[in-house]
């Protein structure tokens, strides 16, 4: 069930992922966020452009996630880059560490959102498209948007 069946407000899209990366699988995670970073998420102070999940010692982690200092947070504001764990169960980190190894796929954070006041995060397990692959995309995408164009023209 995906983010917006399900009721949940969609914080931000990594439209950049789907242009970069062939998504073959996702899965929903939990962040384990501290102090004022909710707040700063919640506003929309965020950025996911070069992050990427990492497995290490059995635990899912989220690298290159930056969260904007929260404005009104005082002394007690978090470390913007920091490396945040994602709460996954202990077999899908172990099904995702067999992907990675194996088929050299990466993990890409494709989608931020809150379901019931929790941050949640949508993660792919993605590979990387090569330059032909994006060339690909693009050309596809322009015949749809003739196409669209078209019909519109013809009511």
């Amino acid at each position: 069930m995906s983010a917006q069946q399900s009721g949940a407000k969609i914080l931000a899209v990594n439209r950049r992922a789907r242009f970069n990366y062939q998504v073959e699988d996702s899965f929903e995670c939990g962040v384990s966020l501290v102090g004022t970073e909710v707040k700063s998420i919640k506003t929309g102070k965020f950025s996911f452009s070069d992050a990427y999940g990492r497995i290490r010692d059995n635990e899912l982690w989220l690298i290159s996630f930056h969260i904007s200092p929260y404005e009104h947070g005082a002394i007690f504001n978090h470390e913007p880059d920091r490396d945040r764990r994602l709460l996954a169960h202990r077999q899908e980190i172990k099904r995702l560490k067999r992907q990675i190894d194996e088929r050299g796929f990466t993990l890409v954070p494709m989608k931020v959102y809150l379901k019931t006041g929790l941050v949640k995060l949508e993660m792919a397990v993605c590979k990387g498209k090569n330059f032909a692959d994006k060339r690909q995309s693009i050309k596809q995408r322009d015949l749809n948007r003739e196409a669209e164009r078209e019909l519109r023209s013809r009511r």
